[in-house]
């Protein structure tokens, strides 16, 4: 048999059984009325995480550009979202309370070391630290909030009045129409007017 004739080259073999019954099962767009394939995911929204649709690519485009994760949600939920958006919404625990802790505190108490100490402590090298510690107030505002607070230069601190009457007075300080259409200081605008919304998502201002 010669496989370098030319009459192998006119053989044409059609679809398998296999690929045949692949294309039949292939999803369709899940676009009411649509025939075309579903080859695109898109999410279902909030609450269905890990869900998805299954669009062409016409109606995937058409999804996205009205895809709003947040919708429905009020001024409450936005803010305790904005919140959980600064912990990466992973659960934290005060020092002592979480399983961990307590099982450290534990062994600790049970070797003669400081409560909450990770190590046996005899010659009670780091008590002072640890009482530092425990002795240092925990701050009321995440670091996002805090480097917000220190944009208006404000501190910790300072109350929701401070914090609006702050932003007023750098807004009219730093706005064109205050200082004749000059541009100049527009970008230190652009970091107050930001630093007020990061504090308005927190719920300070």
């Amino acid at each position: 048999m010669n496989f370098n004739s030319r009459l192998f080259d006119r053989i044409r073999i059609g679809p398998s059984e296999a690929e045949e019954v692949v294309e039949a099962d292939a999803r369709h767009c899940d676009h009411p009325g649509c025939t075309k394939t579903g080859e695109f995911r898109a999410p279902m929204g909030r609450g269905k995480e890990g869900k998805f649709f299954q669009f062409c690519l016409e109606h995937v485009k058409a999804y996205n550009a009205t895809y709003n994760y947040f919708s429905g949600m009020n001024d409450e939920a936005l803010a305790a979202y904005a919140k959980q958006e600064e912990i990466g919404h992973r659960p934290t625990w005060k020092l002592g309370v979480n399983a961990s802790a307590a099982r450290m505190a534990q062994r600790g108490r049970a070797t003669g070391g400081q409560e909450g100490a990770e190590v046996e402590d005899a010659f009670g090298l780091f008590r002072g630290r640890i009482r530092r510690e425990q002795e240092r107030p925990e701050s009321r505002v995440g670091v996002v909030a805090k480097k917000a607070l220190e944009t208006l230069g404000l501190d910790e601190n300072a109350d929701r009045a401070a914090i609006k009457a702050r932003y007023k007075e750098l807004v009219k300080r730093f706005h064109p129409d205050a200082n004749g259409g000059d541009r100049s200081r527009e970008g230190r605008l652009q970091e107050i007017l930001k630093a007020y919304q990061t504090l308005k998502s927190s719920g300070l201002a």
